[in-house]
């Protein structure tokens, strides 16, 4: 499950689609300083986007509540669950990591960045509780598969406020993207590393 994302923001992507549509963006705690990071991991603050009246809000804000039992909750399933009554955001990035074992003689596991095809930046469905986020997530589609058994809920550039505001229903917008909508890179260990026993 995705527990480390990367924001590098490309200019004004993508927060650019609500000036496209004439809707402010409005800073509730001050306009903040969003430099580029390559891991953003559970704890961290990072900037996300709410609805405000007529308008849609930046905040930095912590990734991940607290649960009664103590853990911290940074994934939310979806699946079968409504969140017209919830508090909806929209989280900026440009790729986000999975993790799958160790390769043979590694005894760290193997790190893979997906990034959206064709786009410079994206958004991941997630809801806000306890003044922190958690990203939603779904049974993973064909690019993900054969990495993990679930995935993060991705919005493509130009559909944050499609889940913001539930202008289509919930049940297309909290799913899986098509084949061939996510590039993914091998980043640890490096994809052009000599082998180990060469």
């Amino acid at each position: 499950m995705c527990n480390d994302y990367r924001f590098r923001p490309p200019g004004d992507q993508p927060f650019e689609e609500f000036r496209q549509v004439r809707i402010e963006l409005v800073f509730p705690s001050g306009k903040p300083n969003i430099e580029p990071r390559d891991d953003i991991r559970i704890g961290d603050s990072a900037p996300i986007i709410t609805r405000s009246g007529d308008d849609v809000a930046l905040t930095m804000t912590r990734w991940a509540w607290t649960s009664p039992q103590g853990r911290p909750v940074f994934n939310f399933r979806s699946d079968g669950r409504s969140f017209a009554n919830s508090l909806r955001c929209a989280i900026p990035a440009d790729g986000f990591y999975e993790f799958t074992d160790a390769l043979p003689g590694r005894k760290r596991k193997t790190k893979w960045l997906f990034t959206m095809t064709g786009s410079p930046a994206f958004w991941i469905a997630g809801i806000v509780k306890d003044g922190a986020f958690a990203m939603l997530t779904t049974e993973p589609g064909p690019d993900i598969a054969p990495y993990h058994d679930r995935q993060i809920v991705l919005l493509e550039q130009g559909r944050a406020l499609e889940w913001l505001d539930l202008t289509r229903p919930e049940a297309e917008i909290l799913n899986a993207l098509p084949a061939g909508s996510l590039s993914v890179e091998r980043v640890f260990p490096p994809a052009d590393e000599p082998g180990l026993f060469a």
